[in-house]
């Protein structure tokens, strides 16, 4: 199916029905949600299918998924890259965005259910995660992109990863405010990271080749609010017809004839956060042709060979349907999170206060 056209306050509860069953389906009694049954979880995903859940109203579900993951925390506040059940699946290294990522799926749930008991139980794990990442922030801003196994960081830094990060920060800071536990240091450290992305770019892909064949390293500086106004419609202008396929979607790289929906998806809300709503409502609209009949949506379509390639429907694709569609309808409070930049009053006074003594 495709030609679903979205507009505010009619979010299309029963067509995307299905697609939270999917999800709810997925996911273990332990609360792990992995990619697709028989795959592997990773942190971001995860996190990013509790946000699918928390929009399907399935709160519990969602829940369960943050429980799951704050009992897996190490002690310095990381995640490995990878997990199967109780069983570390990837101890190759630990992905800053990966870890930040939870401080998003936190604040995004309680605003969603205004939970403020939830929102303490996982002050901790969120405390925690955000420490491990900003100890890894140089000197200009970026944030290494991983520790490996031995815990020594991987000295380079990645837009896509940084960008994410960026939201996480702001995500972070209120969930400090709103419990009365505010973080000058995160402010400040926030700040210099979206100076890094807006302004050093040198201080990225330093040692291995640009990866802005990527369509995230296109859009995800504008998803994060790190680029707004007139230099994010600027920025995803300038590079549209490179990644956008008509009635299709949105690329994963620039030179591959492939399109994915969760890209696609994450699109749609970068359009919004510049201010693109026509764009973003016709770009969503094409994406339900690679919807089954379950409801879950499959990873992307070879348009060349005419294929879906891999033979996969991750849950996060799904999850990203639904934030996309909470996007576009105002479905949710959470609905704005990925749409624009919303610091908590006393956060901005701090923001304010940091560049001030600078």
């Amino acid at each position: 199916m495709s030609g679903l056209y979205l507009s505010r306050g009619l979010f299309p509860q029963e067509f995307l029905r299905p697609t939270v069953e999917y999800l709810l389906n997925s996911q273990r009694p332990s609360g792990e949600i992995p990619w697709f049954d028989g795959g592997y979880t990773d942190p971001w995903d995860h996190v990013e299918a509790a946000m699918g859940l928390s929009i399907g109203g399935e709160y519990g579900a969602a829940v369960s998924a943050y429980r799951w993951l704050a009992a897996r925390q190490l002690a310095d506040g990381s995640w490995w890259a990878s997990y199967r059940g109780d069983v570390v699946d990837n101890d190759h290294r630990r992905e800053t965005n990966f870890v930040a990522y939870v401080a998003t799926g936190v604040w995004h749930h309680f605003l969603i259910t205004e939970d403020r008991d939830f929102l303490q139980d996982m002050w901790p794990t969120v405390e925690r995660a955000v420490r491990f990442v900003l100890a890894l922030q140089g000197p200009q801003g970026e944030i290494d992109w991983a520790v490996n196994s031995a815990g020594e960081p991987l000295r380079d830094a990645l837009v896509t990863g940084c960008s994410s990060i960026y939201k996480s920060l702001e995500c972070a800071i209120n969930i400090a405010v709103t419990l009365g536990e505010p973080q000058p240091a995160w402010v400040a450290a926030r700040a210099a990271l979206g100076t890094a992305l807006r302004q050093r770019p040198e201080r990225f892909d330093r040692s291995w080749e640009s990866k802005a064949r990527f369509s995230m390293d296109w859009f995800y500086p504008v998803l994060s609010g790190a680029i707004s106004g007139s230099a994010a419609r600027a920025r995803l202008a300038g590079r549209w017809e490179e990644f956008v396929h008509p009635g299709l979607g949105c690329r994963c790289v620039s030179d591959e004839p492939w399109v994915t929906v969760a890209e696609s998806c994450e699109l749609v809300m970068a359009l919004l956060a510049a201010g693109d709503h026509a764009r973003a409502v016709e770009l969503y609209s094409w994406l339900h042709q690679w919807r089954s009949d379950d409801g879950a949506y499959w990873t992307g379509y070879q348009f060349v060979e005419d294929l879906l390639w891999p033979d996969e429907q991750p849950t996060w694709t799904a999850a990203a349907v639904l934030l996309a569609a909470d996007a576009l309808t105002g479905h949710t409070a959470a609905a704005r999170l990925f749409t624009s930049v919303q610091l908590l009053p006393d956060a901005e006074g701090v923001a304010t206060r940091a560049r001030r003594d600078q």
